[in-house]
């Protein structure tokens, strides 16, 4: 699996994610100070997401200091479904209820003993076929925007 992974500051945490999913057999592309580049978090949650949604990358992982920047940074993103997760049953619901694409995790809080938790929870949980109802919801609001948007 290809794996996208950014974050806006590079730290113990995020190294060892990389680490991790380097170990679990994935291809992990970098983004922002973890590819050696400086920038802010909404530009490397955009590119994350970018990523994703284009297929580049089967799933994504971002990090900020509290995680919900990257986050709604990355929703904007037609076809991204980010949950900021704190712990492995929000990262298990996220897939099963929400089918998550993109795992946001907080610089803050996240250790990489949690993390790891977190990404275990994460790769071992599919998404639920009977919520894919719920999920086509989801893109019906995000499509109605978007033309919104556009008409504006």
């Amino acid at each position: 699996m290809r794996v996208a992974v950014g974050s806006d500051e590079r730290l113990e945490v995020t190294d060892a994610v990389v680490v991790d999913l380097q170990r679990r057999g994935h291809e992990v592309r970098l983004f922002g100070p973890l590819a050696g580049g400086a920038e802010p978090w909404p530009d490397v949650a955009r590119a994350v997401a970018e990523e994703v949604a284009s297929g580049g990358c089967d799933e994504g992982v971002l990090f900020c200091w509290t995680g919900t920047g990257v986050s709604i940074a990355a929703n904007k993103v037609p076809g991204i479904r980010a949950a900021l997760c704190a712990d492995a049953e929000t990262a298990r619901g996220a897939r099963i209820w929400n089918h998550a694409n993109v795992l946001a995790m907080s610089l803050r809080l996240t250790t990489p003993a949690l993390a790891k938790e977190m990404l275990d929870a994460w790769f071992s949980t599919p998404p639920a076929p009977d919520e894919a109802a719920c999920v086509a919801k989801v893109a019906e609001i995000e499509r109605a925007y978007g033309a919104r948007e556009a008409m504006v």
